[in-house]
């Protein structure tokens, strides 16, 4: 897989991982689907031509030169230990995380407004990726995709493995100015941390603006991970104000019903 060129505007997180770990988050660059789903939408839950979005599928394999393994993403906590590619044609399983300590095999979410949370341990040798919108991330997605890594890791053997020896990135997502929600959403996060009531601003009767990745680097220190890396909730990040770059499923959904999703992957190269 080395040498491989990827698009330019497609995001490379900047973490201090081993090189054994390959991370991409991609955009709406570099794939055949025509307006409004141009032009690299890899989600098929939309009314996108599904032959396009099979074809930017075939695109980003061919970029990252391993097929991804898409989950069937519920909005749970269910989280994959991935040990093989994925079998041509074999039904997506339900999980909204997954991880891997087999080379090669690429954990794989679809965001368009949700988190992407990929995660790897310092000595490279596992991998995990969590999709963690505001349901999931209340209901401990990114809790369970920790146990999970450590769990891995004990098996491997070596060092006993603790929280602190993960690294997390988060990529592109809803921004703090344009996540409205009801009360109830601020109260299911501050009824499991108090803290989380720091995460949220009062806006108008009723509602309220959440900033969803500080909600996520709040579960995650409470996980024991304290390396985080990638979105800092400024603007830039932010799937909804940025509509030329990345697909926003609350933004498109109120002209189009629905939207295209990008993708975050993470896995090990081979050989390394």
């Amino acid at each position: 897989m080395s040498g491989l060129v990827w698009h330019p505007d497609w995001l490379v997180p900047q973490w201090p991982v081993p090189a054994a770990v390959r991370a991409l988050c991609t955009s709406r660059a570099g794939g055949v689907s025509l307006a409004p789903y141009d032009s690299l939408n890899l989600g098929r839950p939309s009314a996108d031509d599904w032959a396009a979005v099979e074809h930017n599928r075939q695109l980003l394999q061919q970029a990252i030169g391993a097929a991804p393994v898409f989950l069937s993403q519920v909005h749970g906590t269910t989280t994959l230990e991935l040990d093989a590619p994925p079998q041509p044609g074999a039904p997506a399983s339900e999980a909204d995380a997954s991880v891997s300590a087999v080379p090669g095999v690429v954990c794989t979410v679809r965001v368009a407004d949700c988190l992407p949370v990929l995660l790897s341990d310092t000595h490279g040798r596992v991998v995990g990726a969590a999709h963690a919108g505001w349901r999931g991330l209340v209901h401990g997605v990114l809790e369970q995709t920790v146990r999970e890594l450590l769990r891995v890791l004990a098996r491997l053997g070596g060092a006993a493995p603790a929280p602190g020896s993960l690294l997390a990135w988060l990529g592109p997502c809803i921004g703090p100015q344009a996540f409205e929600v009801g009360g109830d959403v601020r109260q299911a996060f501050v009824d499991r941390d108090q803290h989380a009531a720091l995460c949220f601003v009062d806006y108008r009767e009723g509602k309220w603006l959440a900033d969803l990745p500080a909600l996520a680097r709040l579960r995650l220190r409470a996980a024991g991970v304290t390396e985080i890396h990638g979105n800092d909730g400024s603007q830039p990040w932010c799937t909804v104000s940025n509509p030329s770059r990345f697909f926003s499923h609350r933004r498109d959904s109120r002209i189009l019903g629905g939207s295209g999703r990008m993708a975050a992957c993470i896995w090990l190269e081979p050989g390394q």
